[in-house]
């Protein structure tokens, strides 16, 4: 109210105190009249200085009744910057060296100070806090109490951009607790809304990570089944130590038979020892681990291998992809950063009681001492009429 009175008094009695001023002969057709200065104000002044003093006392008394009747009005002020929605989306946030970061970009600033603005935003908050009876609008659903308490919120409501490229949310009421409380959830509100601009790509991001951890599930058990098979196939399941005891069988058994058929043997000890070689060399000589088999089957098997390993690496990661995705969207990270939440005001700040009086004071002298002026040129006038 203060504001809007100042906002009134200054420019009324700036323009009044310049005629006086500046008071410019009064003329009529054919005659003039002496022009008054500045210094011929005083004196006039002088001539009616009870009523003027009458006029300001009366100014003083009133202007002081109202400025002890108006009731104090608090505010509270939320500082925060707004992140870029990109980066809060999962695929983002899994990315090596990504990091959530504040966003001082001109389209987040818009953004967000359009959705502080509203009307939705606004009519939650006044249904939250039941603003109808509070500032005794009326009864909800009637469009003249709908307009008022609208009105009236959005009054007491500023949302502003700084030179610092934060935000700066303030609220004002009566009310102190209930002006931080009405700010924080704005605040809070600004930030879900600002969320689900990005929520549906979420969800769609996370979907996707889900496919590609059931694709890769689906791949690693194919290959594993592969390599299980090829092992059965070839009798080979370690391929390390399969090999050192091949070749350390194949050389004992082909030792002990060249001792047997040197030392004169008997032929039943050099046959059992040939056939033992055989089925360490030949595919159909009975032994399941063979030298031919192993040879054939070492290169499919660590194809296999490989490629089991490989995928078994991306499954891991895909999992916990998957997983980071999922705690990221339901743990629905911040879109703002707040750097100061609203908090209970420790004095007022509105009305400033001696500017209403002061201004209304001067505004009474001023307009005062115009009147009389204007009183004393039309009484020169009149006067000037009636000699001539």
């Amino acid at each position: 109210m203060h504001h809007q009175l100042s906002l009134y008094l200054y420019p009324v009695s700036t323009v009044a105190f310049l005629f006086i001023v500046d008071l410019f002969p009064l003329s009529t057709a054919g005659m003039a009249v002496r022009s008054y200065s500045l210094f011929d104000i005083w004196p006039i002044i002088n001539r009616w200085k009870r009523l003027v003093g009458v006029a300001v006392g009366s100014a003083l008394v009133v202007s002081l009744i109202v400025a002890l009747l108006l009731p104090n009005i608090y505010k509270s002020t939320a500082i925060f910057y707004p992140t870029n929605p990109e980066t809060t989306d999962p695929d983002r946030i899994m990315v090596e060296g990504s990091r959530l970061a504040p966003g001082g970009r001109g389209e987040d600033l818009d953004r967000v100070i359009t959705i502080g603005q509203s009307q939705p935003v606004a009519e939650a908050i006044i249904r939250r806090f039941h603003l109808y009876e509070h500032y005794n609008a009326g009864t909800p659903g009637n469009d003249k109490a709908d307009n008022a308490v609208l009105r009236e919120f959005t009054n007491n409501m500023s949302i502003v951009h700084n030179e610092r490229d934060a935000i700066e949310l303030t609220f004002k009421d009566e009310d102190k607790v209930l002006a931080s409380n009405v700010a924080n959830a704005l605040v809070a509100m600004i930030d879900s809304v600002n969320q689900q601009l990005t929520l549906t790509n979420r969800r769609r991001v996370v979907e996707l990570y889900g496919q590609q951890y059931e694709a890769m599930t689906k791949s690693f058990t194919q290959a594993r089944q592969q390599l299980l098979s090829a092992r059965r196939r070839y009798g080979i399941y370690g391929l390390e130590q399969e090999s050192k005891y091949l070749a350390k069988e194949i050389l004992k058994t082909e030792r002990k038979l060249r001792e047997a058929e040197g030392s004169g043997a008997s032929a039943a000890t050099i046959a059992g020892l040939r056939r033992a070689l055989t089925g360490l060399t030949r595919a159909d000589g009975g032994n399941v681990l063979n030298l031919e088999n192993y040879v054939q089957g070492i290169d499919s098997l660590e194809l296999f291998t490989t490629r089991t390993e490989d995928l078994s690496r991306r499954l891991v990661k895909a999992q916990g992809d998957y997983e980071t995705a999922k705690v990221s969207l339901e743990s629905q990270v911040s879109s703002l950063y707040i750097v100061q939440p609203a908090l209970p005001a420790t004095k007022q700040a509105e009305p400033v009681r001696w500017l209403i009086v002061v201004s209304a004071v001067f505004l009474t002298f001023v307009l005062s001492v115009l009147l009389i002026v204007l009183l004393e040129l039309y009484r020169a006038n009149r006067h000037h009429l009636v000699t001539n």
